[in-house]
């Protein structure tokens, strides 16, 4: 009972931030709500994890450097948590994103083979599947769906809608209906940076995690590439990068393919803390 309350008061409160954010405009709402995270986030959220997470990430790093980086970390998902009710905005606009690599993605997929899209969850993350989506490119992405059932059917309708209308959601289930689309010549599009509880304990930032081993897994059973994909946020806009396509040989096992992985995000991480989400309990 106390979760179905909890869950309703918190839906209640989110469709209100909703409402306040298509009222007062996407620019308003993102310096808005950048300032509502930074200063209320941190009373919901374990700032020993995240301490800890920044001193994996770096031995040597300074409270200054913490300090900076959490409070741009909050800023940005701030912004990216109101720009869920604005997706149809992004979806119909191309001005706010820059694109690097699109053309060599393209050549590739012409070849008619899908991709394994890896990513983390980097500014607004949502937008890379969606502008994958916008290029006519056959795409399902992989998902994890909210634990609060008032919000997550409204969530599920945002992405299908305008995000990219195969959603997947993460599970042994997921993993079947993933190789019905690759089969099906569709590319996947998941996430790699959480702590999965099926996943192997692979090095990351040179301590073991619970890592994915699905894209290696997909990689290996079809014969495709893994593509790395990078989002940044440069004030208002966005730049997504899509890096070369990867093609491990019949040598490479899953764990060599998914350690592989780590180190790409790994530099994708320290190009830019500032935008990665620290707050998950990556290393328990």
């Amino acid at each position: 009972m106390f979760k179905f309350i909890t869950y309703f008061l918190q839906s209640i409160i989110i469709y209100l931030f909703f409402l306040v954010g298509r009222i007062i405009g996407l620019k308003n709402s993102r310096k808005f709500f950048s300032k509502i995270f930074l200063l209320l986030a941190p009373l919901f959220r374990s700032r020993k994890i995240m301490e800890r997470n920044l001193h994996i990430f770096k031995k040597n790093i300074t409270d200054v450097e913490k300090k900076r980086i959490i409070k741009n970390m909050w800023e940005n998902y701030g912004m990216t948590f109101i720009e869920y009710i604005f997706l149809d905005y992004f979806r119909n606009n191309n001005s706010h994103v820059t694109i690097e690599g699109g053309k060599e993605l393209k050549e590739l997929l012409i070849k008619g083979k899908p991709v394994i899209f890896v990513s983390g969850h980097f500014a607004n993350f949502e937008l890379m599947s969606m502008e994958i989506s916008k290029m006519n490119i056959k795409l399902a992405t992989i998902y994890r769906p909210l634990n609060n059932y008032f919000l997550n059917p409204f969530m599920e309708y945002l992405r299908k809608k305008y995000i990219c209308a195969n959603q997947i959601k993460k599970g042994i289930k997921g993993v079947k209906e993933s190789i019905s689309f690759l089969k099906s010549g569709y590319s996947i599009a998941l996430m790699i940076d959480q702590r999965v509880s099926e996943g192997e304990k692979i090095d990351f930032f040179n301590k073991s995690a619970l890592t994915t081993t699905l894209p290696a897994q997909l990689a290996k059973k079809f014969n495709i590439p893994i593509v790395p994909v990078f989002i940044n946020r440069e004030e208002d806009d966005f730049k997504i990068k899509f890096f070369s396509a990867i093609k491990f040989s019949d040598k490479h096992n899953k764990f060599e393919i998914s350690e592989n992985l780590n180190k790409i995000l790994e530099q994708m991480i320290s190009n830019n803390p500032n935008q990665w989400i620290w707050t998950h309990n990556r290393w328990k």
